[in-house]
Order: structure tokens, then sequence, then C-alpha cells
């Protein structure tokens, strides 16, 4: 029997073929995929047409997903999982032995194992990461909600490291997945939160999730004046959740002195930043940058979700069958403004 599956062929290439399903090694599960969702790094990678950790093509594509195990390899069951467990796995499970594993900073594992495979009808998840990083889902919980746990495990992975912390202000740059992620999460923390970002239905969207005030910064030129003309509020902290050199300088720009800024967005390859040494010295200011997540990071998103902190009709807003998924993403690369599309893998 053969399934379908979106292949990555390269740089904005993308095939729907008929696959063999590979069979189980020792340790190994078989998911039957109920849900899967677009991310902003597929897009990237879309763009690039691969990325150095993640994904060398030809290769099975897409990483936010959730489903059914269908099958199990020897020992499985000795972990304690049956055929029919509705299941999250990460999208990378940490080694567990490395100086950064010890270290309790497993999101910077020398041997992270990466997952792709979400577009397509079923996906082998390896031994390592049934151990570390796949998850029971409770009865109640929509599939495409826990799909959304390894985006909102990021966000998680930054919460924690800037330590929001209730009443304090709370700025937010980028109206993307990951920043209306950022903002309901400040909010549930008892943060007061300004979202500042691009297009109506997204800043409202982050009005929907708690944003006190959000504020469209059109061309995304002059930052600071923008939002200074804007709010009177002294920021205690700056989430920048866009991913470019200038969005980096105006951050550092928009924090009170004594605050914190946490460069979240991943600038391009061999970009640089411009920083004055002497305000970051007198301002006193901590800046810091997030990456990824860790097992404790996926397993407090999944409880966010299943408390209904953060939920999918926040985030979807489109559907489209697997066999449409090329040209989504071409649309996607042209600025389609879709914050998630939940993609019907069996249609």
């Amino acid at each position: 029997m053969r399934v379908k599956a979106a292949i990555l062929q390269g740089k904005e290439l993308i095939r729907i073929e008929d696959v063999a399903p590979p069979p189980l090694k020792s340790g190994e599960v078989r998911i039957q995929i109920g849900a899967a969702l677009t991310c902003g790094t597929d897009l990237k990678v879309f763009k690039r047409g691969y990325h150095a950790k993640m994904i060398v093509p030809p290769a099975v594509f897409g990483h936010e997903l959730a489903g059914v195990i269908s099958e199990l390899g020897d020992g499985g069951s000795e972990l304690g999982w049956k055929t029919g467990d509705r299941v999250v796995p990460a999208n990378s499970a940490p080694c567990g032995n490395c100086f950064y594993c010890k270290a309790g900073q497993e999101n910077i594992c020398d041997d992270l194992q990466f997952l792709n495979g979400a577009y397509a009808e079923s996906i082998v998840v390896p031994a390592r990461l049934v151990q570390k990083n796949l998850l029971r889902l409770k009865p109640e919980t929509a599939l495409a909600d826990a799909a959304l746990t390894e985006p909102l495990a990021c966000v998680v992975q930054g919460v924690d490291d800037t330590k929001l912390r209730a009443g304090q202000q709370v700025l937010v740059i980028g109206a993307g997945p990951i920043g209306l992620m950022f903002t309901a999460l400040a909010r549930h923390l008892g943060c007061d939160v300004t979202m500042a970002g691009r297009h109506a239905v997204r800043l409202e969207a982050a009005r929907r999730m708690g944003a006190n005030q959000a504020i469209d910064i059109g061309d995304g030129w002059n930052l600071p004046a923008k939002i200074r003309a804007a709010t009177k509020a002294h920021f205690d902290v700056v989430i920048e959740a866009v991913g470019r050199p200038e969005t980096w300088e105006a951050s550092v720009r928009l924090v009170r002195k004594g605050g914190t800024v946490n460069f979240f967005g991943g600038c391009p390859a061999g970009t640089t930043v411009t920083l004055d040494t002497s305000f970051i010295h007198y301002s006193d200011l901590t800046l810091l940058a997030s990456f990824h997540h860790t097992p404790r990071a996926i397993r407090r998103a999944l409880e966010f979700i299943e408390a209904g902190v953060i939920r999918g009709d926040d985030f979807v807003d489109g559907e489209c069958p697997l066999t449409k998924l090329p040209e989504l993403f071409k649309s996607m690369a042209a600025g389609n403004r879709a914050i998630k599309t939940l993609i019907h893998v069996h249609e």
C-alpha cells in the first residue's frame, strides 16, 4: 500500500507523490496524520530549497502535525503505546548525552534528531523521538489544536528565557503566528501587551488574544518613531518576532533602561546588526536570543493547549487539500496573509 506525500525537491519545488511507507525499526511508531499545519519555517525552507539541519531534498516535507498511532515497531508497546493512541510528536529530540543536554540546554543539543514529513498521509517517528518527545493527547483535544504544540513550545522556551512575569509592559514586534502566540501567553501571565505588526486581520487577531494595543507599522521604516508616537508605554520587555536586522536594531531602542530584549526571530544567514555599545552598557540592558525548544517546553506547550489558553481556531484561518500544497506554498511565497493553513492530508 502506498501513501500520498509532499516531497520537497529543491528551491520552490514540491511534488505530490505516491510513496511506499518504510518498514518500522525497533522502537519506532507509525502515525496516521490527522492534522498538519503550515509554518513560517517551512516557507523559508521552500524558498531556499533546503535547511542544513532539518531537511535535505528530496525529502518529505512539513513538521507540525498530530494524529493516531497506526502501527508499532518492536518494543513500542513496552513504552506504553498502543495502536489507536492519539498523539502529537515534536519535530526533534535531543541526544541526552552531550555537554548541552547535561547542562539542561537540550534546545541546542549537539545532535538534535529532526523529524519532517507532516504533509503526508502517515509518518514514521524515530525511536529516540518516541522515547523523549511523543505525547499522548486527552480524548477531547482536537488534533488541529494539538498540531500547534511544536511552534508553541518554541514560544514557551522564549517566555521562560525572558522570565516574563505579571505586570510587565511587553512589546511584541511581528504579528505572525509566533508573535500572536507570545501575545496570548504574555497576557495569560498577566502582562500588558502591545503588538506592533502589519495587516489588519493579524492585528485584529492580536486584539482577540489580549493585546492592549495593536499598532500598524506599515512598511516598517523608522519603527521606533512610529511606536513611540502610538504609545506612551515604557517597555520592560521587547520580543522581536520578525527576523530582520533592522528590527533587531529597533528593538534595542524601544526597551526601557534595565529592560530585556529577546531577539527571537532568526535573521537570514550572513546578516549582521549594528548596536550602540555605550547605549546598551549605560542602559543596563539584557539582550538574549531564544532558539527551538526542550522536552520540558514541549510538555508545557501541550498543557497550555489542553487548558484552552491557545486554540487552533485563533490561528488556523485556511484549509487546503494535500494535492494543492504546491500551489499553496507558491501563494505563501507571493505574500499570502493566512496565519496558518490546515492541510487535509487524506483528500
